[in-house]
């Protein structure tokens, strides 16, 4: 009678070529497999342990296994924690974001399982028992299951450490064109319940917008609250390059303030930008530029250095 613990494995393959075959999977996998699919290609838990052992393999939580012994990769860190959440597990929030594509953004690891649940942690991630989980809002990329990028990003924003990271990723996703604009706001338009979500409406329709920033007439009211003078709006000046626009000025004092949009970052906006703001600069005016997300996130900071240049040009000084 054979030995309890010897791997049963299918079509008659050998342990070697069950170690080939986990082994072939993980390559598509970032180097990790979980340990249900190391058991459906003949890998029980003794086989397992026996590898690592060996010196061979890891194991990381419950659930995974790496068939190396080096660190992982981030992408691996995130097959394993959406295995240690359990079979409902989703990758969510910012870590979606990257697995599809998102650059420069670092909020750790996020998974999304229904509510409620009891899902296991796994090294710092965090796991959001949640009544948001839909399955309409999921897809399958390189074999892990993660929320759309449209979604993802009102979850990113929600899930942040400041509103000023959470308007950050928002943003960012439509920059790097992971998802339109118009999804991101229609999605925002699905929140219900959540304290950032008048903010988080605002940054997504100033995002679906496109080239429209912050009004100026909000900025004006900014100002007012602020107790600064009110500017004149969109004031048209012509400079060596034609008309300029500008979006708030304050004439007695020769200071500018240009609200940008979102669009401002792209690429070929840089240039029109550098050179409307240099020919400002030789026309002796002083010039702030204020991105419409830090009127959103944090307007005091802005309004203080606003001021601060209307009293270096002369406000508040006594005639």
């Amino acid at each position: 009678m054979a030995d309890e613990r010897t791997p049963v494995h299918p079509r008659g393959m050998t342990e070697h070529q069950a170690v080939a075959a986990v082994a072939e999977l993980a390559i598509t996998q970032d180097g990790v497999v979980s340990r249900a699919q190391a058991r459906s290609l003949g890998m029980d838990r003794w086989a397992v342990a026996h590898q690592v052992q060996a010196g061979r393999w890891q194991v990381y939580g419950e659930h995974g296994i790496a068939v190396h012994r080096m660190p992982l990769s981030f992408a691996a860190q995130c097959r394993v924690a959406v295995w240690e959440a359990g079979t409902h597990g989703v990758l969510d929030g910012a870590s979606a974001l990257t697995w599809c594509g998102l650059k420069n953004f670092d909020d750790g690891i996020h998974v999304i399982v229904p509510w409620p649940g009891k899902a296991r942690t796994w090294n710092g991630s965090r796991v959001h028992p949640s009544r948001l989980w839909n399955p309409e809002d999921f897809t399958t990329r390189s074999g892990l299951a993660v929320t759309r990028p449209d979604v993802a990003a009102i979850r990113a924003a929600m899930w942040a450490p400041s509103n000023r990271a959470g308007m950050t990723v928002m943003t960012m996703a439509v920059q790097q064109q992971l998802t339109p604009g118009g999804a991101v706001l229609l999605e925002a338009k699905r929140l219900n319940r959540h304290r950032r979500r008048p903010l988080i409406l605002d940054v997504a329709r100033d995002i679906a917008s496109g080239a429209q920033a912050l009004s100026e007439l909000d900025f004006a009211a900014i100002c007012r609250r602020g107790g600064l003078p009110e500017p004149t709006r969109q004031q048209v000046r012509r400079g060596r390059l034609g008309r300029v626009y500008l979006d708030a000025l304050w004439d007695d004092f020769d200071v500018v303030v240009e609200i940008e949009g979102v669009h401002h970052d792209a690429p070929e906006n840089a240039i029109d930008d550098a050179l409307r703001q240099n020919a400002l600069t030789i026309s002796r005016l002083g010039v702030l530029r204020i991105p419409v997300l830090g009127l959103r996130t944090c307007p005091e900071s802005f309004l203080q250095q606003v001021e601060a240049l209307l009293r270096a040009a002369g406000y508040g000084t006594a005639a």
